[in-house]
């Protein structure tokens, strides 16, 4: 059993329901529809946010059927905007197996993960709690808004600043962190000071989680991380270790064409990684990942101690850990 799935044993006889509850709700005429979606819930993913969402709510006594909807509303959410994603970024792979994209057009990838939005949102109503229904919907709103910003400034002509990646990995990772476990936790009936620590906590995880993932896309290969290395660069989007080399040597000519979409070869991506790597710029990413989850420990450890703050104490080292 790998670290990670000693991390979610706890929650480990849930995840059967909570995929059950995603591949449910489709229409049966539909049958392309239920083998897409069989297929996207089948393609793996630790389902580290139902997992989180499950733990929040479970430091008290909480109602399952309504639990493990609200879980299968977070992790649907999550697929629903990786559906978008690969889309906008013309990415064929994702975890090694080929993106929806890659065999349905545009106009149908787009009215997939629409309607999987619309599923989430029907899965998260099914909690019948009207206050968890407005941040589901907020968060929605959060991680759409994130893309059109994106989309809306190609083009530039600089690279961002550090804020603005920050913005950025919030609306695309963070929100849905925060989100799951401030909804789970008021699914508890948890106190209000529990919920925004739980919120607070989220946050902060979800942070590092995305800032790693940054990293990785410059330290692993493309048979390990299951897409090309400097993906993200190649797609024209700048990330953390990009802004920090960027700082050091501003306006590198390779870095300025590709967030202008102007196009770069793989000999000036494997160059410019060479350098980025050589600068240290991707360890002082991570010393901001670091920072985050260190920040995720210390919400934590407001929390009541129990078998699941010991277990997303772990999670958080293997988040600024993991090479994968």
């Amino acid at each position: 059993m790998s670290r990670v799935n000693q991390l979610l044993s706890l929650v480990a006889d849930d995840m059967p329901y909570v995929d059950e509850k995603m591949r449910s709700g489709l229409p049966e005429k539909h049958q392309d529809l239920r083998a897409v979606v069989d297929y996207l819930v089948g393609a793996g993913g630790k389902r580290i946010r139902p997992a989180l969402t499950i733990m929040a709510a479970r430091m008290r006594p909480v109602e399952a059927e309504k639990l493990h909807s609200l879980a299968a509303a977070v992790e649907l959410l999550h697929t629903a905007s990786l559906v978008h994603d690969d889309l906008i970024d013309n990415s064929l792979f994702r975890r090694g197996m080929p993106t929806l994209n890659v065999s349905w057009s545009p106009a149908a990838t787009i009215l997939m993960g629409d309607f999987l939005f619309a599923r989430s949102a029907q899965l998260a109503a099914e909690t019948d709690n009207i206050r968890i229904v407005n941040i589901f919907a907020a968060t929605l709103m959060t991680i759409v808004g994130g893309e059109l910003n994106q989309l809306f400034n190609d083009g530039h002509s600089r690279v961002p600043t550090v804020d603005e990646y920050h913005e950025r990995i919030y609306a695309k990772t963070a929100s849905l962190f925060a989100a799951g476990t401030e909804m789970g936790s008021i699914l508890s009936g948890a106190p209000e000071e529990e919920i925004k620590t739980q919120r607070d906590f989220g946050y902060y995880l979800g942070m590092a989680f995305q800032i790693i993932d940054d990293i990785l896309d410059f330290r692993g290969d493309e048979e390990h991380i299951g897409k090309p290395v400097a993906n993200d660069l190649r797609q024209g989007i700048a990330t953390l270790p990009v802004m920090l080399f960027n700082q050091q040597q501003p306006d590198h000519p390779t870095i300025l064409k590709a967030v202008r979409r102007e196009g770069v070869s793989d000999d000036e991506i494997h160059e410019i990684v060479d350098r980025i790597r050589a600068s240290g710029s991707v360890e002082m990413a991570m010393e901001t990942a670091v920072k985050f989850a260190r920040q995720a420990q210390d919400a934590l450890n407001k929390l009541p101690g129990n078998l699941y703050t010991k277990a997303i104490h772990g999670l958080i080292e293997y988040t600024i850990s993991r090479d994968i």
